[in-house]
């Protein structure tokens, strides 16, 4: 029988998003192979570019397993018709509105920091659209999560409803030939498969239609998080094999920060050596999901505390942080205060700033409010 919704993933699902903020602060002060944040300060950090390279390893695929299994309890309450207009509502709207109102003053900041002649916000907004990135300033920013989630869910969607039919049950426990902690391992064999193939042709730009290395990537974990409910039994075999995943998942993420971090991960490129370390990449990735979903369910079970009750405001804060947080860095960056100081007042003054808003402006915009993520007025 599958389980009730668990409290857990929305926890973990808001953990997830809040550490967006201490992420972006960081990435204002990274170096390195990810590419530029649209602020960058004038000088990095080290120690803020590995929380980034180590965050980065596994943050987003965490976030499209969470959205697989939500999208399992939606289909257990809703029609497929009512569950693609959900999808719509929730995705497509603040994708568009946002793509609109929330990424070009994101744009403009970079295009001013990279010294384009632009000059007020004014008259650079109607140049937004004068072509899509990297030949214009057209993009839709931190919110390419939400059309590739959109996208995905619309490709699974046939095959969700086909096993969310009344009558069908799930299967059981795994076979007698396969113990559960092996068949717990197994799906990151598709992931090291994808990573080593797609990878070195597809590095990472987010574009959706030439980008199938993330495509791939991102739609197997959404698939795992969908079939985890669905299944069941990898819940029960999470609860038993924690500290085992705990354990597997510090050792792997132990390899990959010295190989990157001591600069002897290979490059790259279609060569053996870069396609292993890739394959090791998405296996590493699986485990650290596994572990992370395996402590939330130890640590983040019990309901009434408040990541629970907050839990809502996980998709407004995901919409407005980045856009506030390069607004707050624009100011603090140029401040002469210590590191530290600058980027705790950038997380902090971020922080408060999303909070204010959502708990005090968008409530007041009633349905309008589902522009910026807010839950659906009763």
């Amino acid at each position: 029988m599958a389980p009730d919704r668990c409290e857990a993933l929305d926890a973990t699902r808001f953990l997830a998003v809040l550490l967006l903020i201490p992420f972006h602060t960081a990435a204002i002060f990274y170096r390195g192979d990810l590419g530029s944040f649209y602020l960058t300060a004038p000088s990095s950090s080290a120690v803020l570019s590995a929380f980034v390279l180590l965050v980065h390893q596994w943050h987003m695929p965490l976030f499209f397993l969470l959205a697989g299994a939500a999208s399992w309890h939606s289909l257990q309450q809703r029609t497929a018709v009512s569950f693609l207009r959900q999808r719509l509502q929730r995705l497509l709207l603040p994708l568009v509105v946002g793509t609109l109102l929330l990424v070009p003053p994101q744009v403009y900041v970079h295009a001013v920091q990279s010294g384009e002649p632009v000059g007020g916000f004014l008259r650079f907004y109607p140049h937004f659209f004068d072509g899509v990135r990297p030949a214009g300033h057209f993009e839709w920013g931190h919110l390419w999560f939400l059309a590739y989630l959109l996208a995905i869910t619309l490709a699974f969607l046939p095959l969700m409803q086909w096993l969310t039919r009344p009558g069908r049950g799930a299967p059981g426990w795994p076979t007698a030939g396969c113990p559960a902690w092996v068949a717990l391992l197994l799906p990151a064999l598709p992931l090291m498969l994808s990573e080593a193939l797609l990878r070195p042709r597809w590095p990472g730009f987010q574009n959706l239609v030439d980008d199938w290395a993330n495509v791939s990537l991102y739609g197997l974990y959404f698939l795992g998080g969908f079939l985890f409910c669905h299944l069941a039994w990898p819940w029960q075999s999470l609860d038993r094999f924690r500290w085992p995943l705990v354990l597997l998942a510090g050792l792997t993420m132990g390899v990959f920060a010295a190989l990157e971090l001591s600069g002897a991960a290979p490059a790259l490129d279609s060569s053996w050596p870069a396609r292993l370390f890739q394959a090791f990449r998405g296996a590493n990735t699986w485990y650290v999901v596994l572990a992370l979903l395996a402590l939330a369910r130890r640590f983040l079970a019990a309901p009434g505390t408040p990541l629970h009750t907050g839990a809502w405001a996980g998709m407004p804060l995901y919409l407005l942080h980045q856009p506030v947080l390069v607004a707050v860095g624009w100011v603090v960056v140029p401040l002469p205060l210590p590191l530290a100081s600058r980027v705790l007042l950038i997380a902090g003054v971020s922080l408060l700033v999303c909070a204010a808003v959502i708990g005090g402006l968008l409530p007041r915009l009633g349905r309008a409010g589902q522009c910026f993520g807010m839950p659906t007025p009763a």
